[in-house]
């Protein structure tokens, strides 16, 4: 089992930066992201706790359900099925205000599961993928929130 975690401070209210990262059809701003859905809308929000979504990465296809809602402060979910199979603990988007902006912590711990090539899988491949695709998405978020129409010069 592995334990991923991607940390980034967005210029931008905390509000903004939760309502972005917890839409999941905007991390289609990352390269390894193909597509992503919204299958079922959660109790109270579209992606509130129960909500259920789809994303097709470069690598795989999961389906995840939202566990936990608290906004603008946290949100979590599972992994309830995957291609590759994976097995699935945590994962966990957690916001604070902080000088500059507002801190995210987005971890996950998950595993490839196969046999005997499972672990060492996970180890080379799902670490380095994950925290890039994450990565990816907080910057795309970042580019996204912090991004000011430029005034043209007459």
């Amino acid at each position: 089992m592995e334990t991923v975690t991607v940390e980034r401070v967005i210029d931008a209210p905390i509000d903004e930066v939760f309502a972005w990262l917890t839409t999941t059809t905007h991390y289609t701003s990352s390269p390894l992201v193909v597509r992503c859905r919204l299958t079922r809308h959660g109790e109270g929000a579209p992606y509130g706790v129960g909500a259920v979504r789809s994303h097709l990465w470069l690598v795989g296809w999961f389906r995840e359900r939202i566990t936990h809602y608290d906004p603008p402060y946290a949100t979590e979910y599972v992994v309830e099925r995957s291609l590759p199979p994976s097995r699935h603990e945590l994962g966990r988007m957690t916001f604070a205000e902080v000088d500059g902006g507002t801190e995210v912590r987005w971890t996950t711990r998950a595993e490839i599961r196969l046999p005997l090539l499972g672990r060492p899988l996970t180890g080379l491949l799902l670490r380095p993928i994950l925290s890039r695709t994450f990565g990816n998405i907080l910057n795309a978020a970042n580019t996204a929130l912090t991004q000011r129409p430029q005034r043209r010069q007459v």
